[in-house]
Order: C-alpha cells, then sequence, then structure tokens
C-alpha cells in the first residue's frame, strides 16, 4: 500500500543521560515516493533522528511510523523494509566490491541464483564494474560511498535513508551519487529521507526540505517556497564613474520591493567604457539556496533558535545590499 512507503513521527523525543536533549519533539511526515531533505549544521539532531528512524537507537519519548511499523513495537518489520546508508560506511577492507553484495544480499536471504544478477545490476548502476573485484581497501572514497549505497538497495528496500551520503567526495562522486538518487525516487518509487549539511545538495534533490537545528524542526517546506522566504533575485549595478551613483538607484530604485538591489564602487569594481549610460555595468542574479550567503541564512532562523543579536544582524545585511552604495568586497559578502 502506499502509505506503507511514507515516515510518519509525532513528538519524537531522544534524550542522553548527562547530555543534551539532541531531539526535541519533532513531528514530520515524509510522503512515499518524496525526496526529504533534512538540513542542518553539525550536532543539530540530524543522524541522531535517523538512528532512531532506522531502529538502531531507542527513542525517549514520541512515536514514529516506518513503512507502516512502529519502531519501538515492530523493529524487525522495520529493517527489513528499509535501506540505510550512514555517516560510517561498514566495508571490509579485504572483501571486493562483489563479495560485500554477495555477502549483504546471503544475510537478507536472497536466493543463491538470484544474488548474482541482482548484484551484477547493482554494481553497474553505481559505476563499480570495472573495480568490483578489487578489494575495497584499494577504493577511493568516493568508490565506497557508491558500494554502500549499493549493499543498501541490496533487498530492494521501499524507504532509503542517507546520512550525509556526499561528506568528503569529490564533485564527480558527488554528482554521480546525485543522479542515482534522482532515479530511484524517480523510477522505482522509494521514498528518500536524506541527511545533509549542504544547502546545494537539499535544493537539487529534496522535493521538500526539514531543517532542524538544536533537537527542534525550525522551518519546513518546498526548496522553492523557502527560497522565496529567505532569497530573493538580486540586481548588482555598477555605475559609469561615483557622481553618477545617484542616477542608477533613482533609475533602479523601484525594483527594491521585489530585488536585492546592490550598488557597487566603480572605483573598485569598473565596468565598461559605456559613455552617455550611467551605467558601467548590469547583471541579474535568481539565487538557489545554496547561493544564499549561509551568515544571512543561519540569521534569518535566528528568532526561533534565540537569537535576537543574530537577527538584527541579518537584517541590517539584507537592508544595507538594498539600500546603500556598496564596495565590491561588501557586496561579494566576503
Amino acid at each position: 500500500m502506499e502509505r506503507d512507503r511514507g515516515i510518519v513521527v509525532e513528538g519524537l523525543v531522544r534524550e542522553f543521560k548527562k547530555g543534551p536533549r539532541a531531539v526535541d519533539g519533532i513531528d514530520l511526515r515524509v510522503e512515499p515516493g518524496e525526496v526529504y531533505g533534512f538540513l542542518g549544521p553539525n550536532g543539530a539532531g540530524k543522524s541522531t533522528t535517523v538512528l532512531m528512524l532506522t531502529t538502531l537507537l531507542p527513542p525517549t519519548g514520541g512515536t514514529a511510523r516506518v513503512a507502516g511499523y512502529d519502531i519501538v513495537k515492530e523493529g524487525p518489520q522495520v529493517r527489513a523494509s528499509i535501506g540505510a546508508a550512514l555517516q560510517e560506511a561498514a566495508l571490509d577492507p579485504f572483501l571486493t566490491g562483489r563479495e560485500h553484495l554477495n555477502l549483504q544480499s546471503a544475510l537478507h536471504g536472497i536466493p543463491r541464483a538470484e544474488r548474482k544478477k541482482r548484484g551484477n545490476a547493482l554494481l553497474e548502476r553505481v559505476g563499480l564494474q570495472e573495480a568490483a573485484d578489487r578489494r575495497v581497501r584499494g577504493y577511493s572514497g568516493g568508490m565506497k560511498r557508491r558500494l554502500d549505497l549499493a549493499l543498501a538497495l541490496v533487498h530492494e528496500p521501499r524507504i532509503l535513508f542517507l546520512d550525509e551520503p556526499t561528506t568528503g567526495l569529490d564533485p564527480q562522486s558527488r554528482s554521480a551519487l546525485w543522479s542515482e538518487v534522482s532515479r530511484l525516487a524517480r523510477d522505482e518509487g522509494v521514498t528518500v529521507f536524506l541527511t545533509t549539511q549542504y544547502l546545494e545538495e537539499a535544493d537539487v534533490l529534496a522535493d521538500r526540505v526539514g531543517i532542524i537545528d538544536r533537537g527542534r524542526i525550525v522551518a519546513e517546506d518546498t526548496p522553492e517556497a523557502l527560497k522565496a522566504e529567505i532569497g530573493r533575485p538580486s540586481v548588482e549595478a555598477t555605475p559609469a564613474s561615483p557622481a553618477e551613483r545617484d542616477a542608477v538607484v533613482g533609475v533602479l530604485g523601484g525594483l527594491a520591493a521585489s530585488l536585492v538591489l546592490i550598488i557597487l564602487s566603480p572605483a573598485v569594481w569598473p565596468g565598461p567604457d559605456t559613455e552617455g549610460s550611467p551605467l558601467g555595468s548590469l547583471g541579474l542574479d535568481n539565487p538557489a539556496i545554496f547561493s544564499i550567503p549561509i551568515g544571512f541564512f543561519c540569521c534569518w532562523l535566528g528568532t526561533m533558535l534565540g537569537s535576537e543579536k543574530g537577527n538584527e544582524r541579518g537584517y541590517h545585511e539584507l537592508n544595507v545590499r538594498s539600500e546603500t552604495g556598496l564596495g565590491a568586497e561588501a557586496a561579494s559578502g566576503h
């Protein structure tokens, strides 16, 4: 049934003895076939949440159902329904990639006749055919992460948990893993719960994004809605000369309600020769989540995180960018 491929969490809590309340009563719902991005800084509670949802860590309070099963009362059924690639890949350096898949298939009770066929198909999907018979100790970090993903898919799970799967990977390996995750959701209807520190990753992959900090979900929506709320397109204009600054502001000032207007100093950032025009150059940037200055992104969460000082700094930064003349250094956010 469709509902058996989703995740429902209500008031989930994990409090450690002599430690913090790592997860503080979160509620979330992941629909069948959805890629849900779980975003937050280090120590926010992302991995603790995944450990509870995969039955590796018991919750202190609250309830959660994964694939239709209660994570506390029906742990074996949950584990049979999910695949998980966690932060640390549990790989034996003395086994080959193919041997890992054969072992994982056997542990899941897959018939012997099916193991080789499924293993070969997974090795091809993650791009490890040529390295399949090499020992894992000779694999690069990206190859290990791709093998770990293949191991999580051996038993064809309905739900896949990926805990920061691309941390430390080079751009090519990251792109390959993104392509496979997208394909799983699009072509096979796999529900994906993805934790990440990368704004870009959530923007590219996720249908919806939940942002967690200090154990609480502080925002949740589609990437498009979050971008509309915290980031506007920006216009960067360079006057042809310092004397033309007021003329440029007069022409473009009406855009400030819907755009961030950034006036660059021509003395620092000269434009081309534009005789007869007050403008030296003009550029438009339509931001993705990952292109929003991370300082402002965190400040936007300031009220919910209890940082009034952070909020004031964030809104001041936005107002300065919108209303005053800036040198190139300030305008670029460095």
